[in-house]
This record gives structure tokens, C-alpha cells and sequence, in this order.
């Protein structure tokens, strides 16, 4: 044992002006004005070890690399790997905390959960260092924690750099490269370590739409990608690359990409192989497949299992795993045609797939049936494949939410999904159905100083993995971990008036939102192309299968089975009975389920209309009253994050009185009913 080992692994360098995020100086404090001794071996051991150094080196404390502790050597830390004695395994990635005879001890599993239990330590403060703790062991509910960036390579004509984000462009690409240069890379590192820090352990770099340029990283760029997750690798995320399906014609020059064709799968077999070589640790692949233009086995007559048990038989030999996105639908109906129905597709497609796909294929599934819409039901596909490996996809990027100019907390939104029940009350949570397969979200970050464009849209980012490292976890207890690491206060400042101001912007954030945009689940009402902003007809004549039919008598979709398209009855009892029926079907799904007249009277006593009115008007002061609370908080946040924050609050504003005026007039018109409360409808 040393006092001066050398160590493998440094915190890296945030560049000058990028916000630390979750991870400032001052939240390592109790950690570093302590003795910490570090234990164990391999890379995210010394990933440990560097971060106890640095903290130690700025706060004052001692850290210690060894195996065992030196006689008269008192610690107030102890860090180590290797099972501790307690009831259960702790696996590779879970850990276990105690504290007693004045040592707090953090043992993991093995080396990834001694990185996430360092992290542990620095959620709990100094609260992780005072008096006795009886041993707690913490566990990943699913495996998979994984972030998919929808970045492209080169700058696309329409998408641009990131196609749905809202944070400036790409942190891993720029001008068609990687970015390489060693300030770009620890940025990179930062990301990881950001990552690690809540809990994700995996990301897709590139857009699940491969175009050209992305297409190349899967063999002769293959070594820009292995740049990218020697970054990310100290920080235990693996990655992953989204793949084109018609990459054996377009990349390997082969007459065909039939999933039944020999040279298709030796191509992907010698292909993958290659990729391997060079990035030992590669997760796998990520695969968007006869949806909206990408080429799939539909062409070759093959099933989507086909296609997906075709590259996880190439991954196979190396532990990797092909994500096949459940995201296939029509996007050339007819909008006269009510028989069709988008929302029913992936059931259509999958369910009868159910135990066709390999054992290390996993369907990745939307958590709602349409396209990350501000309310949705549940996908049905996650209660109807019990012999499938699903992962849960949410989305981070707020496409529909406000696209990070709009405070939209989505942790209650995700929650929810997580701890609904497919089956019934007596059933599995979404959140258990998905142990094998894990949660997705696409990445809310970029290039922006703030990372994810809005500061406050951070949450939304650190919430991915915490709930997928327990998807029961109470959502505004995972705020306030991020709020308490986020936002240390400063000498003199007032901790409580600061926590309470956020969480008051916050909490309610996702509901305010719904309430001055679409209502009752009728979903879209967007401008076309950039989805933001109102257009409550944007998508309703379009081929994209997003419609609300609006008349004068009423609004809404029939999905019932006895008069719809029938896809209530996708759904397992009760939940198909509850959503058959107006009568029964929740308020908040009312339009996705249901046309009904205006004058249809809610739960709440309202009829649809004044539902309509009241709510865009609530949403509007609720909003500016964020604002307002906000701008009291000026002299207790970091002024570059306030600045950026009121100036985005000022565009919410702005736009929840245009969503409020657009929708209140479209449908007096349609309706010909006037506000009860006699306020003025534009």
C-alpha cells in the first residue's frame, strides 16, 4: 500500500464556459475533506481512485490506494470490490453502503458498482458521514440504462446536426468527424461521468435515421467510433451504433440484404467481427427498420424477428445485443380512411412475433403507441409479449414538450408509464416487464454550455438513469437528488427558499405544459416539420396518420372495438374494458380513445369545451407564474444559468399565450359555444 500511487484514470477537464451540471466542485466537498481508502482492481477501480484524488486534492483530505488498511491507519472511508457477507449477491453492478465505528464503507459488487456506489456517497453528502447506518444494498432493477443520440455525422440539409435536438449540435460529431482534438474528447469523459453519476450504462452515438455518412462508421470509420468509447469507457458506458438494415448492399456492394441469404449473414458475421477488434466492449447495434423510409426485411418478405435474429446471430459470439426498434407503422394513409389507425401498428406487426426473436435480440418499444406525445396511453405491445426481451423507450429530447425552450419535467410522465400495469392490478409494472431488455431514452443533450439547451431541462437527463436504475422510484425524490447536487448553495445563501423555489417550478411542469397544449390526449397539433409551436391542423390532412377529427359536433378518435378501429382491444382486461367506453375511459385519455360530442360532461363536472377553454387559460397563468418565481430566485442561482433560463421563460410565456389563443378560437369556432366564464376567446 501507497500513499502515492500513480493514478490511471483523472477526472477530466470541463472546457471553459460548459456548465458542470449535476457534478460542481462543491458537491465532492464531504467526500474530499476525508481519509478515503480505495480497493480493488481493473479500470473503473482507478476511475474511483482519480476521483477521490481530486477531491482529496482540493478539499484537503487524504486518499489511499491499497488492499487492506495500515495498522493505526484510521479511514473514514472505505472504498472496495468483492461481496461484503450480506444476504444477497450484489452483482457486477450493485453495491452496498454502511456506516459504523465512524466508517462509512461502500462495497461493490464488482468494479462498475464501486463506481456507482462513489456516486452514491456524493447524492448523500454529508449525511453519508454521520453517525451509524446499517448496511443498505442497491441494486440495478434493469440491466440496461441507455441513451440513444439521434446525432448526425455530417450536418443534414432538414435535420441539421441533431435531428430532435434542442441542445445545439453533437458532442461526439462535428464538420463529418469525430470529435477528436483532447479538449473535445474530456468533454466526451464528462459526459460519461455525468452519466455514470445517475446511472446510465450505455449509448448509441449516432441517428437511428443512418443516413450516408452515418452508414460508414460500421467499416471503414469504425475506428472514429473506437475514439469515442475509449472516452466514454472509464466511466463504465458501453457503446453502441444504429445501423442501416441495406448495409450489406449499400456498404459491402452485395446484390441483396435478404435476412435468408448466406452472404448476408457472413457479411454481417465478418462485419461485426471487425468492429469488435476494434472496440472490444461494443454493446451492439440499434436498428430503425421499414419505418418511415428505412429499408427492412419487409422488402425480402421476411419478418421483423428475421431481420432482427439475422445481426444478433452476427453479435452472438461477443456478448452484443441488436435493439430492434418496434417504431413501424404506415406513414402514407389516407386521411379520409378511419379504419386505419398508427396507434395499432407495432401490436399489429410484433405481438404475433412474441418468442421469434433471439435470445439477444431486444424489441425496443415507445413507451406510448404514437410518437412521444405530451399524454399517451400505454403501448400495448408491452403487455402482449411476455416471451420477448423489451426495452421501454422514452424520449429526453422534448420533441413535443417544448424542445427545451419549455420547462417540462418528465419524471411524473415516466413514472407513471413505469408503474403501469399491462396486466391488471394483480400484475407486473411496465418497469418489471422491461428487466430484460432495460430503458432507452433519446438524449436530451448537445454541444450547448448548459448541455441540454434549457438548465432546467437537466433534470430530465439525470431522471433517465435513476429510473431506470429503479423504475419505483418516486419521482420528485429523484428532483430533488438532482436539484440538491445541481444547485449548492453558496456561502450565505438561503438552501431552502432555493429547493423550494425550484420544485415549484418544476413539480407541476409536465401537467402545466398539457394543459395549454394538446388536450385530453388528442396529441399532435403541431407545426408540421419542426413540431413546434401550434397548428391545430398541421398534421390532421397529412399521410403521417395524426389526426383528431375535430368537427362541429366533436372531437376525437374512435378506437373503441364495438364502433373504432379496434384498438382498445388490444389492451388486456380491465384496461380494455376501462378504455372501450367513454363512460369509463380516464379524462386525460379521453380524445386518443374516444369522439365525443363538446358537450360530453367529465369527471370533473366540465364539458369538453370548457375543459378545453379553462385549462388553456390555467396553463398560461401557470406558466407566467413560473416565470415569476424564477426570476425571485436571481440572486441564489449561478447567474449564467439564471440569464439562460429567463430568457427561455420569457419564450414559454410568449408561446403558451399563442397555444392558448390558437386552440381556445380553433375550437369556439368548430363549436360554436362561448366560454362559460365570458372571457375573451381571439
Amino acid at each position: 500500500m501507497t500513499a502515492s500511487a500513480p493514478v490511471s484514470v483523472p477526472v477530466p477537464v470541463l472546457p471553459p464556459g460548459v456548465d458542470p451540471a449535476w457534478l460542481p466542485p462543491a458537491v465532492f466537498r464531504p467526500l474530499g475533506t476525508r481519509r478515503v481508502q480505495v480497493s480493488g482492481s481493473g479500470p473503473l477501480v482507478e476511475t474511483v481512485y482519480g476521483e477521490v484524488v481530486h477531491a482529496c486534492d482540493r478539499f484537503g483530505g487524504t486518499a489511499v490506494r491499497g488492499t487492506a488498511a495500515a495498522p493505526g491507519v484510521p479511514y473514514d472511508v472505505v472504498l472496495a470490490v468483492g461481496e461484503d457477507g450480506g444476504p444477497d449477491p450484489l452483482g457486477s453492478e450493485g453495491f452496498a453502503l454502511e456506516r459504523s465505528g465512524g466508517v462509512t464503507r461502500v462495497t461493490g459488487g464488482g468494479p462498475a458498482g464501486l463506481l456507482y456506489g462513489l456516486f452514491h456517497l456524493v447524492r448523500l453528502g454529508e449525511a453519508a458521514f454521520r453517525g451509524g447506518r446499517p448496511r443498505e444494498a442497491h441494486r440495478p432493477a434493469l440491466a440496461l440504462r441507455m441513451l440513444d443520440h439521434w446525432d448526425n455525422v455530417a450536418v443534414h440539409p432538414v435535420m441539421g446536426q441533431v435531428e430532435r435536438g434542442y441542445a445545439g449540435g453533437s458532442l461526439f460529431w462535428r464538420d463529418g468527424l469525430a470529435r477528436s482534438a483532447p479538449g473535445e474528447l474530456a468533454r466526451v469523459r464528462w459526459y460519461g461521468r455525468l452519466l455514470a453519476a445517475c446511472g446510465v450504462n450505455a449509448v448509441a452515438v449516432n441517428n437511428v435515421n443512418v443516413h450516408r455518412t452515418e452508414a460508414r462508421l460500421l467499416t471503414d470509420r469504425v475506428g472514429e467510433v473506437a475514439a469515442l468509447a475509449d472516452a466514454l469507457r472509464p466511466y463504465g458506458i458501453r457503446t453502441h451504433l444504429a445501423v442501416s438494415f441495406a448495409a450489406p448492399v449499400t456498404l459491402g456492394g452485395l446484390p441483396t440484404a435478404d435476412p435468408a441469404h448466406g452472404a448476408v449473414a457472413d457479411w454481417w458475421a465478418e462485419t461485426t467481427a471487425r468492429v469488435y477488434a476494434a472496440v472490444p466492449d461494443f454493446g451492439g447495434y440499434v436498428v430503425k427498420a421499414d419505418s418511415e423510409g428505412q429499408p427492412g426485411p419487409f422488402a425480402y418478405g421476411r419478418s421483423h424477428a428475421d431481420g432482427a435474429n439475422l445481426l444478433a446471430g452476427a453479435l452472438a459470439p461477443y456478448g452484443g445485443t441488436v435493439h430492434w426498434r418496434a417504431f413501424v407503422y404506415d406513414h402514407r394513409q389516407d386521411w379520409r380512411d378511419r379504419s386505419t389507425d398508427r396507434a395499432r401498428a407495432a401490436c399489429d406487426h410484433f405481438a404475433p412475433l412474441d418468442g421469434e426473436f433471439a435470445p439477444n435480440a431486444v424489441l425496443q418499444v415507445k413507451h406510448g403507441p404514437l410518437d412521444f406525445q405530451t399524454r399517451e396511453p400505454v403501448s400495448p405491445v408491452i403487455g402482449a409479449m411476455p416471451r420477448t426481451r423489451l426495452a421501454v423507450e422514452i424520449q429526453a429530447t422534448q420533441e413535443y414538450t417544448g424542445q427545451q425552450r419549455h420547462v417540462c419535467w418528465l419524471g411524473p410522465m415516466w413514472s407513471e408509464v413505469l408503474r403501469f400495469r399491462p396486466g391488471g392490478e394483480e400484475g407486473p409494472g411496465v418497469g418489471d416487464l422491461a428487466r430484460g431488455g432495460g430503458l432507452v431514452a433519446v438524449s436530451n443533450a448537445g454541444d450547448d454550455p448548459f448541455w441540454t439547451g434549457h438548465p432546467l431541462a437537466q433534470a430530465n437527463l439525470y431522471a433517465v438513469g435513476r429510473l431506470g436504475w429503479r423504475p419505483d422510484a418516486d419521482p420528485r425524490a429523484v428532483l430533488r437528488e438532482w436539484i440538491e447536487m445541481a444547485f449548492v448553495p453558496g456561502a450565505g445563501a438561503d438552501p431552502e427558499r432555493l429547493r423550494d423555489g425550484l420544485h415549484a417550478v418544476l413539480d407541476g411542469s409536465w401537467r402545466t405544459y398539457e394543459k395549454y397544449t394538446a388536450p385530453l390526449g388528442a396529441g399532435f397539433m403541431v407545426q408540421p416539420g419542426h413540431h413546434y409551436g401550434p397548428s391545430v391542423d398541421g398534421y390532421e390532412y397529412s399521410r403521417w396518420g395524426t389526426y383528431h377529427f375535430a368537427d362541429r359536433d366533436g372531437v376525437g378518435v374512435d378506437r373503441s372495438r364495438a364502433t373504432g378501429t379496434g384498438f382498445a382491444g388490444q389492451y388486456a382486461k380491465p384496461w380494455a374494458e376501462v378504455y372501450e367506453s367513454a363512460a369509463t375511459c380516464p379524462d386525460e385519455l379521453l380524445l386518443f380513445f374516444h369522439h365525443v360530442p363538446y358537450a360530453h360532461v367529465l369527471r370533473s363536472g366540465d364539458t369538453v369545451i370548457q375543459h378545453i377553454y379553462d385549462t388553456h387559460f390555467d396553463g398560461v397563468a401557470e406558466a407566467e407564474e413560473a416565470r415569476r418565481v424564477w426570476a425571485g430566485l436571481a440572486g441564489l442561482v449561478d447567474p449564467a444559468r439564471h440569464a439562460r433560463a429567463a430568457e427561455r421563460y420569457e419564450e414559454q410565456v410568449r408561446c403558451a399565450r399563442e397555444w392558448r389563443d390558437h386552440i381556445n378560437t380553433y375550437f369556439f369556432r368548430k363549436s360554436g359555444v362561448p366560454d362559460a366564464r365570458g372571457r375573451r376567446i381571439h
